[in-house]
């Protein structure tokens, strides 16, 4: 998977002898890859939004039969030959390439190091280089030892070109000094503000007819932004893949714009103005559709909502003038006492048995104590004899 993008980039540097040109042919490759993809995602998208009226009006339709609407919707996907999911898979294999490239250009100066030590050692002792050991140079990864890029870097501490090193990432620069660092900023700065150009060619055809609000826009604008800051941390090789990668997506988004914005009936426009119908829709049905989420927003908020206009029914003059009959004496409820857990170190009482309940010991004790006592002082003092 690494291999044939590393030996691709090799065959680059065996005719041009420049690593930032191979790096340029590479990035231009991927991009005549990805270019279609892009280009069916960007249809795929226009094309389900087109059809948003008529979604909007099966929802508005079919919002309380959930299963209806789905079948409904299949059936208008394939009668306009649309597939819901032709906007989202061609940008998910884009993915695998950018993870592909980041670890091709990063083997270029990858250095064993930690575990991976003893296993370099190995290597420079098999080609008996011996002295490398103390300080071993670059072995780069997923290239064949005989191509000509992987001789150019095998056991080299930098990978100049034009001026750069493109094995240092700016933070590692601005660490040695700032003067050294500044070109590698400046790198990383220059991309920033291609990936803001970038963005305001994307902003600028959704402000003819937003479908996003401006916040968004906003976020969308400036996120790219953001990621470049953290290129600082990254290697320059990587900086430059990405610099010309953005000059050919900048290219592609001028042409997207040409080919599907470039007058009233192409596609970009009537999918534009299918949304502001969409919207026209869900402002006069706001009870309605929104899709499944909102769907089940309704139903956990309590279902269906009751009729504003339907008031609760008077009770009729025959029921007002009819009085409720006394000549009976009403039935008596029987009450029940709830059940009532004893307290503790007293007997139950038994059910059959009748009177008193029999005291505990405590109470026995304490009543004899009682009737002694009450017992003594009845009894009448004996008179004293007189001496």
């Amino acid at each position: 998977m690494f291999e044939i993008p590393a030996a691709l980039l090799s065959w680059f540097y065996g005719f041009t002898n420049s690593y930032t040109i191979a790096i340029a042919l590479i990035a231009a490759v991927v991009m005549a890859i990805t270019t279609p993809l892009t280009l069916k995602s960007t249809k795929g998208m226009l094309e389900m939004q087109k059809l948003a009226p008529e979604m909007r009006k099966l929802q508005n339709e079919y919002r309380n039969d959930r299963q209806t609407l789905n079948e409904e919707m299949m059936k208008l996907y394939q009668e306009h030959k649309v597939n819901p999911m032709a906007s989202c898979l061609p940008l998910l294999a884009q993915a695998p390439v950018f993870y592909i490239m980041f670890r091709v250009l990063r083997g270029l100066a990858y250095r064993p190091t930690g575990a991976a030590r003893p296993i370099s050692d190995a290597v420079w002792g098999a080609f008996e280089r011996p002295d490398e050991v103390a300080d071993p140079g670059f072995i780069p990864r997923y290239l064949s030892i005989d191509s000509e890029l992987y001789q150019s870097v095998f056991g080299r501490q930098s990978i100049g070109s034009w001026g750069l090193d493109l094995s240092l990432s700016a933070a590692e620069a601005v660490a040695d000094s700032f003067m050294t660092g500044l070109p590698y900023v400046l790198l990383v700065t220059l991309l920033g503000g291609m990936y803001f150009f970038q963005q305001r060619m994307v902003a600028a055809r959704a402000s003819i007819s937003p479908t996003m609000s401006v916040g968004q826009q906003k976020l969308m604008q400036y996120l790219p932004v953001f990621f470049a800051v953290f290129q600082i941390f990254f290697l320059s090789a990587l900086v430059v893949y990405y610099i010309f990668q953005t000059l050919f997506r900048i290219a592609q988004q001028a042409y997207i714009t040409r080919a599907f914005y470039g007058h009233d009936e192409s596609l970009g426009r009537q999918a534009q103005r299918a949304g502001e119908a969409a919207r026209e829709e869900a402002k006069n049905n706001p009870d309605g559709g929104g899709g499944l989420f909102a769907q089940a927003k309704r139903e956990l908020s309590g279902g269906a909502k009751p009729d504003a206009k339907s008031k609760p029914s008077k009770p009729s003059k025959s029921d007002a003038n009819s009085k409720p009959d006394t000549s009976k004496p009403a039935p008596k409820r029987e009450v029940t006492s709830k059940r009532v857990t004893p307290p503790k170190n007293r007997p139950t009482p038994s059910a059959g048995a009748k009177g008193r309940p029999t005291p505990s010991r405590q109470e026995a004790q304490a009543n004899k104590a009682k009737a002694t006592k009450s017992a003594k002082s009845a009894r009448p003092k004996s008179p004293k004899k007189r001496t």
